[in-house]
Order: structure tokens, then sequence, then C-alpha cells
């Protein structure tokens, strides 16, 4: 299904799963998360997995992927949490939520401005990506806090405050 990349176990538990849980310090109590571009569902399965407390909304265009999405969420017994929309985020409303993540959309640098102007104001952007995300953030006038991934000499999880 081309969810990720081709990669060992190891790798996919350290650069996919253990990656995805960073997200973790930044999400409170009973936090509710819109991840765009859910995919694979990384990075919110595994936050889900280790925090029941969660709530989320996946938003995938591909509707194989909202597919396997679904089927995940079941099989992880956290389809109580969340929900799974099968359509481009820019086509739906922006959920009511206080943090929004993005990993790996399409055309990701492209699509920012996009993606800021959706996601309402008052809530927190977490992106994983490198230095030309990060030009591109602060090209578009927001000055995101830079978290370098571990283990990573350029991967970045950016937090920007949506005022």
């Amino acid at each position: 299904m081309h969810l990720v990349a081709p990669c060992s176990p190891q790798e996919f538990a350290t650069r996919h799963v253990l990656e995805s849980l960073l997200l973790l310090k930044y999400l409170p109590d009973n936090a509710s998360v819109a991840e765009v571009g859910a995919g694979a569902g990384l990075p919110l399965l595994p936050c889900l997995i280790v925090r029941p407390d969660i709530s989320a909304v996946l938003i995938e265009a591909a509707q194989k992927k909202a597919v396997f999405l679904r089927e995940a969420l079941t099989r992880t017994s956290t389809a109580k949490q969340a929900r799974v929309i099968a359509e481009r985020f820019e086509k739906v409303r922006a959920p009511a939520v206080g943090f929004v993540t993005c990993r790996a959309l399409d055309r990701f640098e492209e699509m920012l401005r996009h993606l800021l102007d959706w996601v309402p104001d008052k809530t927190t952007l977490l992106l994983f990506g490198g230095q030309r995300l990060q030009r591109r953030i602060e090209k578009l006038g927001f000055v995101p806090a830079a978290e370098l991934i571990p283990k990573s000499k350029a991967r970045f999880l950016f937090v920007i405050n949506k005022p």
C-alpha cells in the first residue's frame, strides 16, 4: 500500500513509531488532535495506543489508506478514540481540536500555506520535517520552536502556536 518507505523492522520501530511518540510531550491530558495526511497512522496511532485519553480525527485523502486506518484503529482497540475522514483536508471543515499534526503530506511545502490557513486560530501545529520546511514556515510569517528528533541530524518536530 506504500504507507511508509521500505525499511527494516528496527528502522520502522525507531524512525516511525518512536519518533511519533515525541508528540506526547506536547499533548496535555485529554488532548484532541487532527492528523492531516494520516496515511499509515503515523504519528497519531502510536500515541493513541499509549494514551487512551487522546481523541483524534485522522484525515486521509486516499480511500485505500483510509480503509487501512479504520482497520488499524479496530485492531489496536483505539477505534473509540478516533474517527477517519476520507477526504482532502482542504475540502472539509477543520475539526474543533487543540492540535494539528502532519508528518508526510504530499507536496508538504507547497501545501503548507493551505494547511496554516485551514487550521483554526489558537491551535498548536506539530509538524515533522527538515530545515527546508522550517524556512518555508518562517517565510509564511511563523516562528516555530524546533526540536531535533533524537538520533537525527536534520529532522525536526516543529511546534507552531497559531495566534
